[in-house]
């Protein structure tokens, strides 16, 4: 059978395996981390009626991705830095937007592959397409393989992609630094009382200053602190000693609620610190045989809450075209990314709406 290899094993690369596999197409991912658990993976996702369950629906779990969703976790704030509550949305379980973590949606998709379906420790180190028309991947530990279908999966700084574009993500004018604070009901319960029970998020107009905050499973608070301002600005903080990082960055909350200070200052890991990219709005190629893109790979865009939707999205299309024509699996790319094109347009103009100082090149 056609050999199809997906590059990059999260939530993209995952969902296409697994739509495949629901036709009785198989493929194989190759993915750099070393095993499922060797990192977190992020937060909260609320998965969209309109994009993202389209995924899900194509891999077949809308059951599984169901039992996921955490309960009330679609109320939101908007707080003053004072702590003022602004507006106050309740939780709607008609929303169309349940939360999950994005941590178990994954794990729900791995778990749904045949074994051996993803191959772990293989970072992707180069790609090249070869004179018969087939594609070489070469990993970073000196092996190599050879696919007739290549699917780039691999994310904002693709090694697939620049067989088919010399696009290069920008940076979005914004950077974030990443906290959690963990058991916040017993250790930081007038911190957990101004969030409530979803999200919530604080912006100061004249420092260009904000944070957005999720409630996760357990009581658990993770945290973005924003910062509108350029790479350079970021140079004077030490994101390699923790606790001074935290200092660093809750000092420049001088002035607001103490409950929403904790949220840096308090940190239980690390700050992380997480600069926004963007690729050129409209991103698009000349199509190359045997080789597309899907995710944040094909049209990374700063974070809007659409990215995560939007690669399931494309998964499941993918997926879905590929099985109506096993046969001519390069027509099935061409009919995918003949749609795929004008909805970057769209997804990256409203993404984009949200980050003036974006630039993208």
């Amino acid at each position: 059978m056609t050999h199809i290899a997906i590059i990059g094993a999260g939530l993209a690369g995952l969902t296409l395996a697994r739509t495949l596999a629901v036709h009785g197409i198989p493929s194989t991912v190759y993915e750099a981390e070393t095993s499922d658990r060797a990192r977190s993976q992020g937060g909260m996702l609320d998965i969209h009626e309109y994009n993202g369950q389209h995924g899900i629906r194509a891999a077949g779990l809308m059951d599984g991705f169901r039992s996921l969703v955490l309960e009330g976790r679609q109320a939101s704030r908007d707080v003053a830095p004072d702590g003022t509550v602004l507006a106050d949305r309740p939780d709607d379980p008609a929303g169309g937007r349940p939360e999950v973590q994005r941590g178990e949606l994954r794990q729900l998709l791995l778990e749904s592959l045949p074994a051996g379906r993803v191959v772990w420790g293989h970072k992707t180190r180069s790609v090249r397409t070869l004179a018969d028309g087939r594609h070489e991947v070469t990993f970073a530990n000196g092996s190599t393989m050879v696919t007739d279908i290549l699917v780039g999966a691999d994310g904002a700084w693709s090694k697939v992609r620049p067989l088919l574009s010399d696009a290069t993500p920008a940076y979005a004018g914004r950077s974030m630094v990443e906290t959690y604070l963990y058991e916040s009901d017993t250790r930081h319960p007038a911190t957990l009382a101004l969030v409530g029970g979803g999200s919530m998020t604080a912006y100061d107009e004249t420092t260009r200053i904000g944070l957005g905050v999720h409630r996760e499973r357990g009581d658990t608070l993770h945290s973005y602190a924003m910062f509108d301002q350029p790479l350079d600005w970021f140079d004077g903080i030490d994101f390699e000693d923790g606790p001074v990082a935290a200092r660093t960055v809750a000092a420049m909350f001088e002035g607001w609620a103490p409950e929403l200070v904790a949220l840096v200052a308090d940190s239980d890991i690390p700050p992380v610190f997480r600069p926004l990219y963007g690729l050129p709005i409209g991103h698009r190629w000349d199509h190359v045989p045997g080789v597309t893109l899907i995710g944040d790979a094909a049209h990374l865009a700063p974070p809007d809450g659409e990215g995560a939707n939007w690669a399931l999205f494309d998964a499941g299309r993918l997926g879905n075209a590929i099985a109506e024509q096993p046969e001519d699996i390069d027509a099935a790319i061409r009919a995918y990314e003949a749609e795929l094109f004008p909805r970057n347009i769209d997804t990256a103009t409203a993404a984009a709406a949200y980050y003036p100082d974006f630039q993208p090149c």
